[in-house]
């Protein structure tokens, strides 16, 4: 019995150092083994492995997919105007050395995401302040991108991490800035409005006055070919009313004294102060004269 019980002790124990020397590698992790605290081997294909059981060998595990490093809120910087700007950038990035990382980090992702903040803040900032608001808005927001991207990566290796992409989110003016922007805008589409009012204005004069010009114009070309129709009548009248009146002057004379007294006796209440012998009344007198 006592045999059977140091048996299944034994066992134990030699299952326990076993397992305690074998480790499985995920492909999605680095496996970092170290020797008496210092680092042994580095690990990057999956798989089984062995190694020596605690405390003379252990392991470190460290993360190899793609990692996204994203600040909550935005980060203010200053242009080359001396205008306060807001920027939100993310960036994605990988270990790609994990002896260096741990080396530097002892493996704590929270210190790595602090230092790669530090850099690509440093770096947003060495390339905004070359420019104005325009530009890193929208005039050479791509050149920004590449140019941060590069120095980012540049840094990133040496502590063992690669940059996959640095990205702007959002690139907006502070409060006080927006409110300036808003009234300049808004200056601006005012001015345009009262040019586009003035500009109407005055082509609808321009159109008034066209019209009333050529109004007067038909007006007076309608006159002229009226009057001129007008004295060609009269002067066709005048025509036929002398050959009629040449053929017969004495009755020309009297038509011409009935058309008189007609328009001198055309109202009662005219009143005409005459010699009764004048020439006038000569008709009066003598209608049936020759």
């Amino acid at each position: 019995m006592n045999r059977l019980v140091t048996l299944f002790v034994a066992g134990f124990i030699a299952l326990m150092l076993l397992s305690s020397t074998v480790f499985v590698v995920d492909q999605r992790r680095f496996a970092i083994v170290f020797a008496l605290g210092q680092v042994r081997d580095v690990i990057t294909q999956p798989g089984l492995h062995f190694k020596l059981p605690p405390p003379f060998q252990n392991v470190v595990y460290l993360d190899k997919r793609i990692l996204t490093l994203d600040t909550p809120d935005a980060d203010r910087f200053i242009t080359a105007e001396k205008k306060n700007i807001l920027v939100d950038a993310f960036m994605k990035w990988r270990i790609t050395d994990p002896r260096l990382y741990y080396v530097s980090f002892s493996g704590d992702e929270t210190r790595a995401r602090d230092r790669l903040s530090q850099i690509i803040k440093a770096a947003l900032n060495d390339e905004i302040t070359k420019r104005t608001v325009r530009e890193v808005i929208s005039g050479e927001r791509g050149a920004v991108m590449n140019a941060v991207k590069e120095k980012v990566v540049a840094e990133a290796k040496e502590i063992g991490v690669g940059v996959v992409d640095v990205r702007l989110k959002r690139v907006d003016y502070i409060e006080q800035i927006n409110n300036s922007v808003y009234e300049r805008m808004k200056a601006e589409r005012v001015r345009v409005a009262n040019e586009l009012r003035s500009t109407g204005a005055a082509e609808s004069e321009q159109i008034r006055a066209d019209a009333d010009r050529q109004r007067t114009v038909i007006i007076a070309e309608a006159f002229r070919e009226a009057e001129k129709i007008k004295g060609d009548g009269d002067a066709k009248a005048s025509v036929i009313y002398a050959d009629a009146f040449g053929k017969n002057p004495e009755f020309a004379k009297f038509y011409r004294s009935l058309e008189a007294y007609r328009a001198t006796f055309k109202n009662r209440g005219d009143v005409m102060v005459v010699d009764p012998n004048s020439e006038f009344f000569k008709y009066f007198k003598q209608p049936g004269s020759k």
